[in-house]
């Protein structure tokens, strides 16, 4: 009897999956517990595993589609089982949103008037990231794959990210997905078999401009060139978590200033004995929030309608900007575990959550989190509560600045922080003796070992 393969719950808070890349192609022979395809959570790619022995006998989502939970995705059955009826059901019950594939790059139609269109070379100050888009004067127009029919390009997003990687002009890859779309595995083979000389060499893309003079009225020029790209399910589940957050959860913000000199101190001299430790500001920062919490119970706590649940231990999520987006790895009971471990443990969960490696009681369930975005530079901002948690701390650059000390102008490591407090559980005062006591140690850090 043919088995159907459905879209796995493979997370607490997944409400729909992207394939990623299917491990076995029609026709192949599948055993049961045998991976069969990569699945795109909101946080993580995970492997699905067969529930059932057989051939591959069907695949009705294409790599780069996403599907509801339960949605049927594959059928997998003996060689000569009719699978007819089962097709049909799949074809007959999918959404609209299901059902066809994810629709390709969209271009705004220019006027048949104006003025005509200039090569890339015409434009100034075009910067191009590597998901394809454009900054500068100009539009940078996605690499896509032709479609004979209607002059358009065809590419999955995640085909359409890893060219732009790669330097790969798509415009001269032939497509094996349905109706000739490029698909992950057409970029995987060509990228395999390239070499680096080839990428360089690869063909200039054109970009889409408007040749206008200083003195010519702007209402003359087109509009803009788009594209549309599906939201990766990562990106759905931040806008959705977003909305229950800075609205619902009421809060209201703690800055203050932190001289840093003695922790920076201490840090140097831990690495200088210890080179393998790589000890951060941030573990540092970590590690003090963690003795915070244990002083501070009521800052470890979260909403839960009816009670307020307080945390016997600082599980602390750590913000890691990915490229779909951000994820908070957790460093469990991080108030009974020293300095190295939390070093180590924080490099292998930003290391893994990098690569969408992470396990999902990884990420999910934190009392606390620590936002740090000084390594770019920021001075001071501030974050967006993750619920249930009620509170989150927002961490600028260090940065020496003039401070007055004993009546003298000292040059002194400052770093600003601001912590976001859900006034539902934190009021004002618990707040800032929070703050206070986070300060306290982070200025004294010896207080770690008292």
């Amino acid at each position: 009897m043919a088995t159907q393969v459905i879209m796995p719950k493979l997370s607490p808070t997944m409400e729909e999956g992207q394939l990623s890349r299917w491990l076995k192609k029609e026709g192949d022979k599948v055993s049961m517990g045998e991976p069969l395809a990569e699945i795109d959570t909101d946080k993580a790619t995970m492997e699905m595993q067969a529930l059932g022995s057989g051939v591959l006998r069907k695949i009705l989502i294409q790599e780069g589609e996403s599907a509801p939970l339960g949605q049927l995705i594959a059928i997998i059955g003996e060689p000569d089982e009719d699978i007819s009826a089962l097709t049909a059901k799949s074809a007959s019950s999918q959404s609209p949103k299901a059902a066809a594939p994810a629709e390709p790059a969209k271009e705004s139609k220019e006027p048949e008037p104006g003025p005509p269109a200039v090569p890339e070379s015409s434009a100034s100050g075009v910067a191009v990231d590597a998901s394809g888009n454009a900054s500068g004067n100009g539009r940078q127009e996605a690499p896509q794959a032709p479609d004979a029919s209607s002059g358009r390009l065809i590419v999955s997003p995640l085909a359409a990210r890893m060219a732009a990687e790669s330097g790969i002009d798509l415009r001269s890859v032939s497509g094996s997905g349905p109706g000739g779309r490029i698909i992950k595995r057409d970029v995987e083979q060509l990228i395999s078999g390239k070499s680096p000389a080839a990428a360089a060499e690869a063909p200039t893309r054109h970009l889409r401009a408007v040749e206008t003079s200083p003195f010519q009225k702007s209402a003359t020029a087109p509009a803009s060139a788009y594209r549309d790209e599906p939201s990766s399910e990562m990106r759905r589940t931040i806008a959705k978590r977003l909305v229950t957050s800075l609205g619902p959860v009421p809060h209201f913000f703690l800055t203050t200033e932190i001289e840093m000199d003695r922790a920076a101190d201490m840090r140097k001299g831990i690495n200088e004995l210890d080179p393998e430790l790589k000890i951060s500001i941030n573990d540092i920062i970590i590690k003090v929030a963690a003795a915070a919490l244990v002083q501070h119970p009521q800052v470890n706590a979260s909403f839960q309608d009816k009670v307020v649940r307080y945390y016997e231990h600082a599980d602390i999520g750590v913000a890691v900007a990915i490229e779909e987006g951000l994820i908070t790895p957790i460093v469990r009971a991080a108030d009974q575990k020293s300095l190295s471990e939390i070093a180590a443990e924080v490099r292998d969960l930003a290391e893994r959550a990098r690569h969408r490696k992470l396990r999902p009681e990884e990420y999910l369930g934190a009392s606390f989190s620590v936002s740090n975005l000084g390594m770019f530079g920021i001075d001071e901002f501030t974050a967006i509560i993750n619920p249930p948690e009620a509170a989150i701390l927002a961490i600028g650059a260090m940065s020496p600045k003039p401070v007055a000390r004993n009546n003298e102008l000292v040059i002194r490591q400052m770093m600003r922080v601001t912590m976001s407090c859900d006034h539902r559980v934190v009021d004002g005062a618990t707040g800032a003796k929070f703050l206070q006591t986070f300060k306290k140690i982070l200025e004294n850090p010896l207080f770690l070992v008292v």
